[in-house]
């Protein structure tokens, strides 16, 4: 049975598609991995309908989570639509709204999604990962090339006028300097957002 719903860090997350747009170097599913600490199996056989992420997400009773998460084993904006019609399927019984998500959405949909997070996203995570272009390509690897790095940092600028709260992370694997610390805190503070360095996970 495909996993919707799972438990992580006490949150509860959704799982809604297995597509996206980067191959990044340290994400699980590029290393051959089909699950991991979040779940045993997070490839879907095919995408949940809306009803059935409603009713999925409801028969966990998500009001009594810290917080609701759309992430997953893919890039959870690939759906930004069903995504908003879930929430307000479901708002009135939601905790706080978070997604993860490498930044892209303006580009996949070709519009500007960000006015349609206010009042639905609580917060944002935005996967960083360097402080240059040139960084960013070779860590991320998405199909778009440079264009893909301006609109991820376009899509931050643009969200944090309408969510309360925009984290951009950077995996850490060890590699990160200090500097290269700092130059991506700087640049976070530049899109009004904050910045979250993560521990790689290799499974």
């Amino acid at each position: 049975m495909d996993t919707i719903c799972y438990e992580y860090g006490g949150n509860l997350y959704v799982n809604l598609t297995n597509r996206c747009d980067c191959a990044c170097t340290f994400c699980l599913r590029n290393n051959g991995a089909g699950g991991s600490i979040y779940a045993d199996n997070l490839w879907l056989e095919r995408e949940p309908t809306r009803q059935e992420l409603v009713r999925a997400i409801r028969e966990r009773e998500p009001e009594h989570y810290p917080e609701l998460v759309f992430c997953g084993f893919g890039e959870p904006t690939c759906r930004i639509d069903d995504i908003f019609w879930v929430i307000d399927q479901l708002k009135p019984h939601l905790p706080p709204v978070r997604i993860n998500t490498n930044g892209h959405a303006n580009l996949i949909h070709g519009r500007d999604v960000t006015p349609e997070l206010a009042g639905r996203v609580d917060v944002l995570s935005i996967s960083l990962n360097a402080s240059t272009c040139r960084e960013y390509l070779a860590l991320t690897r998405p199909r778009a090339g440079a264009a893909a790095w301006d609109a991820m940092l376009d899509f931050t600028r643009r969200a944090a006028q309408y969510v309360p709260k925009v984290v951009m992370t950077v995996v850490d694997k060890g590699d990160k300097s200090p500097a290269e610390i700092e130059a991506c805190r700087a640049l976070c503070t530049q899109l009004g957002a904050t910045l979250r360095v993560r521990s790689y996970i290799s499974k």
